[in-house]
């Protein structure tokens, strides 16, 4: 078992297009985390995103494949993490299956069990919100914010 990864899979009921344009457009991405952010979607393309009012995200994607992968650094420029920005690797796969998408988020490089307890709480509440929005729902206000 690696101690430096966090592993979330969730079953999304949308088509992987669908889920892909949820890390590809800003409004989308806001839409389910962060509530301000500037977003370069290409590859070594910039992104720094507040994601809870107290902590500020930022890191450069790395590989943006449409429709089924995503690759982007991460980490924290402000807040309380000691996980410094761009120094750990998200990586996000996309696979059709008959009644959605497979989608599954590894995150590689942490630095302790802490982080990766933090980052697997966080990954998962996202991850939960993303799946409302990609299925055409409304999560509602983010009470992490």
């Amino acid at each position: 078992m690696n101690t430096d990864t966090v592993t979330v899979e969730r079953h999304i009921a949308a088509r992987p297009e669908t889920v892909f344009s949820f890390f590809t457009d800003r409004d989308k991405w806001l839409s389910w985390m962060g509530r301000d952010g500037e977003f370069t979607f290409e590859p070594g393309g910039p992104y720094r995103t507040n994601v809870t009012g107290d902590n500020i995200a930022e890191g450069r994607f790395v590989e943006i494949d449409p429709f089924k992968r995503l690759v982007f650094t991460w980490g924290w420029a402000d807040g309380g993490m000691p996980v410094p920005a761009g120094s750990t690797t998200v990586e996000i796969t996309l696979e059709p299956v008959p009644d959605g998408t497979l989608l599954r988020l590894v995150h590689r490089g942490l630095p302790s069990a802490e982080a990766c307890a933090a980052h697997r709480e966080g990954w998962t509440h996202y991850v939960q919100r993303l799946t409302v929005r990609a299925e055409g729902g409304d999560p509602g206000p983010d009470d992490w914010m």
